[in-house]
């Protein structure tokens, strides 16, 4: 696989379909300033979520892990008036760097930043509105208790995205004991089985590597 060539093919992906935007820069600046670990969503990736969310008319979208709301501003620029975005986040200082990102954005209306664990909010949710969206990008070894908590808290007809569930190829190593390919092969596994959702993980590559994106309906 010749990532130069990948890289490149995203760069002139990203050159046809994606304006300066001067915000989401300023976003990735901040972050990395902040001394944040780079490992947000591509900006096609991030489109891509955009379209999705739009696609299905979502007014209610749940994020688990914000890092520096890089992506949480992508999904909340595709929600109506009066949409609302929770975004969950286990490190203070992330979800600090997180708001004053989707403040600038002017985004700050339609979003809620939450702290803590994200298994110790996730049931903080409960008896709320029932979400359109719920995209999964956090700590790999927690991702099959996350889908537990997805599936409760998706409405039918809904979408549930989770995002590095591929590895590098790893996932395809039953004997790995990596924790974080354990916990996505233990996710996929789930997934792949629970008769309540039709699913698929679809293969990506570009500038952040080789990985996978599990994409999930509910069904009604």
């Amino acid at each position: 696989m010749d990532q130069a060539l990948i890289s490149a093919v995203d760069g002139y992906i990203e050159a046809l379909f994606h304006e300066h935007d001067p915000i989401l820069e300023s976003t990735l600046k901040a972050s990395d300033d902040a001394g944040l670990p780079e490992i947000q969503i591509s900006p096609s990736q991030g489109r891509f979520l955009y379209l999705l969310a739009r696609l299905i008319g979502a007014r209610r979208v749940l994020e688990i892990g914000t890092l520096g709301g890089y992506s949480t501003i992508w999904l909340a620029r595709a929600l109506p008036t009066g949409g609302r975005l929770v975004t969950l986040e286990y490190e203070p200082r992330h979800a600090e760097v997180a708001r004053r990102n989707i403040a600038h954005a002017k985004l700050d209306d339609k979003v809620e930043v939450r702290v803590g664990a994200a298994l110790d909010t996730l049931p903080e949710l409960q008896g709320e509105a029932l979400f359109d969206l719920v995209f999964i990008d956090a700590d790999k070894n927690n991702y099959p208790g996350y889908l537990d908590w997805a599936l409760k808290l998706t409405r039918p007809g809904g979408l549930i995205l989770a995002d590095n569930v591929v590895r590098d190829g790893q996932v395809i190593e039953p004997d790995s004991d990596d924790p974080l390919v354990v916990g996505v092969r233990e996710f996929n596994d789930k997934l792949s089985k629970d008769p309540r959702v039709e699913a698929v993980i679809l293969q990506q590559v570009g500038t952040k590597g080789y990985d996978g994106l599990a994409l999930a309906r509910v069904g009604s």
